[in-house]
């Protein structure tokens, strides 16, 4: 018999995680640990390095008025014994006390300890590097999704146990703007681990208050005292499916304007993460930039939020179109398809054009976007077969929208249109921009959906573009939550009715390790046995190696997958 990725799913959506291949399991862990000394309660980060320069980041804690003077010291040792930098700073209430220092003069490729002093107080050790000038390999954490309420740290504390990271991406969701009646709340209440302040944060002291929760986690303070950190932002830094001029979850009649919401939440951002003030002419927005190890491998972080985006248009809003005969060509000819709907705009589109460019001008081997959302084409599969009355039923309290959404999955929707699917002709303009540029060859890095993926990246005409790899979420729940015990069947339709979808785990939470060795990379989807608890197991769920061919970048050699999940990956 012929087995083709239809037929591999016949007989019967059961069992689903039984058909898995059993996974290589990595070693069982505490996530446990006191947080930073009183004064530096939030520990001590670095991030957005350069060949001769890093961002430091520390919070004086406990101080309400007046400047704090601060030192920082910098050593190629961890005791001290070979200081090479030292620099003075002041902690103030304009930036809530918290100390960021661009640290210059650095050697390239080079390895540093870092700590601050407060009068007689010594910050706990942290551990940075630079960029290299020359390089043959490169190694990173991949992250995303970190909703405190939803359980524990552990995937931090997992990357925290990594050697030889050269830094950890983060690819926004760094934190969630839901009060203990929100999105997690009901976990946290179980786990004690609510949002403080108790309330969905809208003004500046909010937004303070909550990166100040985050930051003084033990295992997010492990993980930033051990990696350098390159950072974008989604959504939730702000509010939920937030776009150019608003948000999904920002009501301007009792939360005010969206400007000023959004100017409190960039302040917050810009205060408390290792990264640096916008150049000279942008605004805090436009945070676009990138990053070069050597003429080896290139990483291009994007924004696809507060720039120039285009409001999103989702199914709620498009229902009475949907409902018409033929509704679901018109939305996708009227409404998707639209040319002014724009993720980038020209500016952003013209920057990240011209470091792809001179990424290849310079013979870079590799090229990584640093994105936020799902980038291949992915539509919702036909559920409308496997998923009957009863499910509906357990599942409408959690997820409202359930009736709807199953009707629209038998017209091959987008799965997402807060996604590049919701905005396909940008994503086309993307593909034609790189390809001009000779860029032909993408590794796009993506977060935001609490799902692991391995996409073929594709244009409309079908000319391979390159790969995508997405990231589950450090705690943030996938589709399993909707799903249940069908949530490994739901993957395995997602593979069978998208080409581009090679591999997806709507599961596990965990993060990516992805490494670069001359023309070779490898990524290995890391998974946490549970987020529950701080005590857990790493799992290597699945891995793939990357190999350049025919000018692009394809998938090889999968690991970790069981017999359906290889029959549906060819």
């Amino acid at each position: 018999m012929i087995i083709s990725r239809r037929t591999a799913l016949l007989g019967g959506m059961v069992g689903g995680v039984g058909a898995c291949a059993t996974k290589p399991q990595l070693g069982s862990f505490q996530n446990a640990g006191a947080g930073g000394e009183d004064t530096f309660a939030c520990g001590v980060a670095s991030g957005d390095p350069r060949p001769d320069s890093v961002v430091l980041w520390t919070r004086v804690h406990g101080v309400s008025e007046g400047q704090v003077p601060v030192t920082v010291v910098i050593a190629e040792d961890e005791s001290f014994s070979r200081m090479v930098w030292r620099g003075k700073a002041e902690a103030g209430p304009q930036t809530d006390y918290c100390v960021k220092v661009v640290a210059d003069r650095l050697e390239p490729g080079k390895s540093y300890a870092y700590k601050f002093l407060v009068f007689d107080r010594e910050s706990p050790v942290g551990f940075t590097k630079t960029l290299p000038l020359e390089a043959e390999s490169a190694r990173f954490a991949i992250a995303s999704c970190t909703n405190y309420q939803y359980g524990f740290f552990n995937a931090y504390d997992h990357i925290a146990r990594q050697e030889g990271l050269d830094a950890v991406l983060h690819l926004g969701d760094y934190l969630y703007e839901y009060g203990p009646d929100g999105y997690g709340g009901d976990v946290g209440a179980a786990i004690g681990r609510l949002h403080e302040p108790a309330k969905e944060i809208v003004v500046l002291d909010d937004y303070r208050q909550r990166h100040r929760q985050y930051k003084a986690d033990p295992a997010s303070q492990r993980m930033h005292a051990k990696h350098p950190l390159i950072a974008i932002w989604d959504d939730h830094e702000t509010s939920n499916d937030s776009w150019k001029d608003g948000a999904e979850n920002h009501q301007p009649e009792t939360e005010g304007p969206w400007a000023e919401r959004k100017r409190a939440a960039m302040q917050a951002y810009y205060e408390y993460m290792p990264v640096r003030e916008p150049v000279p002419g942008r605004t805090r927005e436009e945070i676009w930039r990138d990053y070069g190890w050597g003429k080896y491998l290139t990483v291009t972080a994007i924004e696809s939020r507060l720039t120039a985006r285009t409001k999103p248009i989702g199914y709620e809003q498009a229902a009475p179109m949907l409902a018409e005969d033929g509704g679901a060509d018109r939305y996708r000819a009227e409404v998707l398809n639209d040319p002014e709907r724009r993720l980038l705009g020209a500016e952003q589109m013209d920057y990240v054009m011209g470091s792809l460019k001179r990424s290849v001008d310079t013979g870079a081997e590799w090229r990584l976007i640093a994105n936020q959302i799902l980038f291949a084409r992915v539509s919702l599969p036909a559920l409308s077969e496997y998923v009957g009355e009863a499910e509906i039923a357990a599942i409408e309290p959690l997820f409202p929208e359930i009736r709807d959404f199953m009707a629209y999955t038998s017209a091959g929707l987008p799965y997402n249109t807060d996604s590049w699917d919701g905005y396909p002709v940008e994503r086309e303009r993307f593909y034609e921009a790189s390809a001009t540029a000779g860029a032909s060859d993408l590794v796009v890095l993506t977060g935001d959906t609490h799902q692991f993926w391995a996409n073929d990246l594709k244009r409309d005409d079908g000319t391979h573009m390159g790969v995508e790899l997405g990231t589950a979420g450090i705690t943030s729940p996938g589709p399993a939550g909707l799903f249940g015990d069908k949530a490994f069947d739901f993957s395995l339709l997602m593979r069978r009715d998208n080409p581009e979808v090679r591999y997806t785990d709507a599961i596990n939470n965990g993060y990516l390790l992805l490494s670069f060795e001359e023309d070779r990379g490898r990524v290995d989807f890391i998974t946490m046995s549970t987020v529950r608890s701080p005590n857990y197991t790493a799992t290597r769920g699945a891995s793939f190696d990357l190999v350049k061919k025919n000018g692009t970048v394809e998938f090889a050699k999968p690991k970790g997958l069981g017999f359906k999940e290889r029959v549906l990956y060819r």
